[in-house]
């Protein structure tokens, strides 16, 4: 990064060489105007609402982003010969600290207010501890420490260009030394920081998967995978695998809300360490779904699971209830890593995996006569969203080949949800958009955006849910999701500026899961209105899925 000293030009030591200190000069005009300015927009509200811890780290990383930026532009105007005078220099910098002083007070004050209105939205608790001079404070604490990291790459930079220039000509020192710098810091990042945070992650994860919840016992039924019978052995379910069979619904349960007849759920179950691969994996879970009678269930549903092997406990529940346990849940698990990480790596996992499962089911459905098949459902939230969707490949297949499918929380790289948001009708927003008049397809956040006639697909995708929006060209483009008119949880003070706003959604995904449901990245009880929009049995009621929220509310998230 460039800074003032810089804008003068370089300047000789005594011995005639440029001096070697990190810190030569105070900061740079162009630099100073633009990281100020990012620091003030980062003050402006985003998709959910954040600490004053988070917020002083918050600005101070938009404040160095927007100090690089305003260098880069300084030093592109330099080039072109565009240099104030020293006169100029000096009054522009007396009304970058006088302005700056007075506009960060006035937005640093404001700030409070949008953090409680980005709150209110979602109906959280608006009194909230907010110490402006600290987030001040830990701003610029957090913006010296990467800017001293910067100077101190850029000085051994000039340190190797020095030491090239000894050897070969001044301009091919310059690049070559540059071009090193750029493949250590890569090295650096990718090789040392990133694939130790991944190793780091994996270790932790594979040793988490081995582990077993407070209160989860292996079943004592055996529709359940790892009970008795079972061709999974309870040890290879991994931890969330555990979980799902280790929760199921319990007849009394569904007694209980049903008030008449039952039967137990099945649910199926492969881990990463049941079988070789994910088409073994497939194989065993239709073998699995064989031996407990999953095939002679009136619903059968393929639940996609996220990077851990995660399965939403609501969302199976839900569908048990509906048929009074007369379905049969599959699940597979393709990572141990989060979520997030599996995304970033290698999401190809999700979309291999949910094909192997959908096609070793589909085979066994085609040997069946089809008054005998029992309903195909899908379900997915987050990255199995993503996987179910890459399965299928189209909508088309999705809706021929299933007899319902709700999907939740899709990332914005889910192909087919791509496809329909980006063909909506015309006038309808992006965030409750409308496919083809809403005949196959719906989407939405609350239960009335569900209400109407059967469809074949439905979207649960919360206004607020940085999963859904963040997408690489938010640095340079301004979102269709916060045109107006914007979602019903989107803070009406929410802007969008260049890079500030990238970075804002990235921190937002990090607590995606931090606020109550219905807001961010959770669902919760929303998911029986899904069901009830794509795959609701004979005679269900309207009275039945607020019955049903009622339940689902009280499972723990």
């Amino acid at each position: 990064m460039e800074d003032r000293a810089e804008e003068r030009g370089p300047q000789a030591s005594p011995e005639g060489r440029a001096p070697s200190r990190v810190v030569r000069r105070g900061l740079g005009l162009g630099g100073t105007t633009a990281g100020l300015a990012f620091f003030c927009a980062s003050l402006s509200p985003s998709l959910l609402p954040r600490s004053w811890i988070l917020q002083g780290v918050v600005g101070g990383v938009a404040a160095i982003l927007g100090y690089g930026l305003g260098c880069m532009v300084a030093v592109a105007l330099r080039r072109l010969g565009l240099v104030p005078s020293g006169r100029a220099r000096a009054v522009a910098w007396r009304l970058v600290i006088t302005a700056g002083a007075v506009i960060c007070a006035s937005v640093l004050w404001f700030s409070a207010d949008w953090q409680r209105e980005v709150r209110a939205t979602m109906g959280m608790d608006t009194r909230i501890a907010w110490f402006q001079p600290l987030i001040a404070i830990l701003a610029a604490a957090t913006f010296a420490v990467l800017l001293g990291v910067a100077r101190s790459i850029r000085l051994g930079t000039r340190k190797l260009i020095g030491l090239l220039g000894r050897f070969i000509p001044p301009l091919v020192a310059q690049v070559a030394g540059v071009v090193v710098v750029v493949l250590l810091i890569n090295v650096f990042a990718n090789d040392v920081l990133f694939a130790g945070l991944v190793e780091v992650v994996n270790t932790t994860s594979s040793v988490a998967n081995r582990a077993t919840e407070p209160g989860v016992e292996p079943p004592r039924s055996p529709e359940l995978s790892g009970g008795p019978g079972s061709l999974v052995p309870w040890g290879t379910l991994g931890r969330m695998g555990r979980d799902f069979v280790g929760r199921a619904t319990t007849v009394a349960e569904l007694k209980a809300f049903t008030g008449g007849e039952a039967v137990q759920p099945i649910r199926v179950y492969a881990g990463l360490e049941s079988a070789s691969s994910y088409r073994e994996q497939a194989r065993l879970a239709v073998r699995e779904l064989r031996r407990t009678g999953g095939f002679q269930r009136e619903a059968l549903a393929l639940m996609g699971t996220t990077g851990t092997g995660w399965v939403d406990e609501k969302a199976a529940a839900a569908l048990e209830y509906m048929y009074a346990g007369d379905t049969a849940l599959v699940a597979m698990q393709y990572s141990y890593l989060p979520s997030w990480l599996s995304f970033l790596l290698d999401r190809s996992k999700a979309a291999r995996a949910s094909r192997a499962l959908l096609d070793a089911v589909r085979a066994e459905l085609a040997r069946m006569r089809e008054e005998e098949r029992p309903r195909l459902l899908v379900f997915g939230e987050s990255l199995g969203s993503y996987g179910m969707e890459a399965a299928f490949g189209g909508l088309d297949r999705m809706v021929v080949w299933t007899d319902g499918v709700l999907l939740a929380g899709p990332p914005n790289a889910n192909p087919i949800w791509s496809e329909l948001v980006t063909h909506r009708d015309p006038g309808t927003p992006m965030w409750r958009p409308v496919y083809r008049g809403g005949e196959r397809v719906r989407f939405g956040q609350y239960p009335a955006d569900l209400d109407g006639p059967p469809v074949d697909v439905a979207y649960l995708q919360n206004a607020s849910d940085p999963v859904v929006w963040w997408r690489p060209d938010l640095v340079w483009r301004k979102p269709e999701w916060l045109q107006e008119p914007r979602g019903p949880d989107v803070a009406p003070a929410m802007r969008w500026y260049p890079v500030v706003t990238f970075w804002q959604v990235v921190v937002d995904l990090l607590f995606a899961n931090d606020v109550p449901p219905g807001h961010g990245h959770r669902y919760g009880v929303n998911v029986a209105d899904g069901w009830a929009a794509v795959a609701a049995p004979d005679g269900w009621t309207e009275a039945d899925t607020a019955r049903l929220r009622k339940v689902l509310a009280a499972i723990p998230a």
